[in-house]
């Protein structure tokens, strides 16, 4: 790894320095950073961790910058400065090109000289490999799938025929694209079970988590645009629209057909509904349910503080009885309302 100083980051990503101009090797947590390492404070409310910490450097905010005499970087968001740090200290570890001799590659299968395919990767036909690509073990690739450059399919990764991944797509460990999407009908004795036959389309700089599953479109195609973060052990449905540059927490799950806009964020396990519209720009707070349409910004929150079982029962008791006490009411705001009017008020 080649020695940086704090200057060196300045030259990349801008920001102030003062101090010194130390030599950082990584990046650390304040609390047990050592002297050639750089922490940041993004939060006020840590400023404690700041005065006891025994990191080379820091990065704070304009309004932290007073905070320390130690060598800092200050910016406006300390938070994305110390991950572009992180970046670049952390280069992925990319494996050497070329095709493993378990692979197996069916007929018309394009590899670009420079990807990689590893051990166990199966490719079906006609599918298209593009420039720096990782296969890693494990994966299999349906038919005419594409794959964009710089494409990277952790282990065990399947993308099923027809799925198209834009350049730069992060898929990791155990994520299935492409699988049928959950449609039946029913008889009258059973279910039949409704063909699958559209596809999943990938845009650019999308990152997958680790068993999250995207169907493919029943008719047409399901459609996770550019800039997308899907967390772990999230459930796509058929024909579902996300935009650009919106993410999702573990384990949430979106019902088919349902479109979602651009820049939203959905906290862990939030759960959509089918064939309903979420505006641009919403936030979805953890464990809600979306049971309608969302047309307008802003954030949205539907569960219940945490609380007591006692306290739990009792509320839940008084909920059972609502019903009653606005019947009740009513007959009472009737009752008013006939005296005064007897009174003449």
């Amino acid at each position: 790894m080649p020695d940086y100083r704090l200057s060196d980051f300045v030259a990349r990503f801008g920001g102030e320095l003062l101090g010194t101009d130390v030599a950082i090797r990584q990046v650390a947590a304040l609390e047990t950073a050592k002297s050639d390492e750089i922490g940041f404070l993004a939060n006020p409310k840590y400023a404690k961790q700041l005065g006891n910490t025994t990191a080379g450097a820091v990065v704070l905010s304009t309004k932290s910058r007073a905070s320390t005499d130690k060598p800092r970087i200050v910016v406006a968001d300390p938070y994305l400065y110390f991950a572009r740090i992180s970046t670049l200290l952390n280069p992925p570890a990319r494996p050497a090109s070329g095709v493993h001799p378990s692979a197996v590659l069916a007929a018309g299968v394009m590899v670009d000289a420079t990807a990689h395919i590893g051990p166990f990767v199966s490719v079906g036909e006609g599918s298209h490999i593009g420039a720096n690509c990782i296969l890693e073990a494990g994966c299999r690739v349906g038919s005419d799938v594409v794959l964009g450059d710089g494409t990277w399919l952790h282990a065990n990764v399947v993308v099923a025929d027809r799925s198209q991944l834009g350049q730069r797509v992060i898929v990791h460990p155990g994520a299935v694209i492409g699988s049928d999407g959950f449609g039946n009908a029913w008889t009258g004795e059973g279910w039949f079970k409704i063909p699958q036959i559209g596809r999943v389309l990938i845009g650019d700089d999308v990152e997958i988590g680790a068993a999250t599953s995207i169907d493919r479109g029943a008719l047409g195609d399901t459609i996770i645009e550019d800039g997308v973060r899907l967390d772990n052990q999230i459930q796509i449905a058929h024909n579902v629209h996300i935009g650009k540059h919106t993410a999702m927490a573990g384990c949430v799950g979106v019902a088919g057909s349902t479109r979602i806009g651009a820049y939203c964020t959905f906290g862990g396990s939030a759960m959509i509904l089918g064939h309903l519209e979420i505006a641009d720009r919403v936030n979805i707070m953890a464990g809600t349910l979306v049971g309608k349409s969302i047309l307008k910004a802003g954030t949205y929150v539907g569960q219940y503080p945490v609380q007591s079982h006692e306290d739990w029962l009792a509320n839940a008791s008084h909920l059972r009885r609502l019903d009653a006490m606005a019947g009740r009411l009513k007959q009472i705001e009737r009752r008013v309302g006939r005296d005064d009017a007897e009174q003449g008020e």
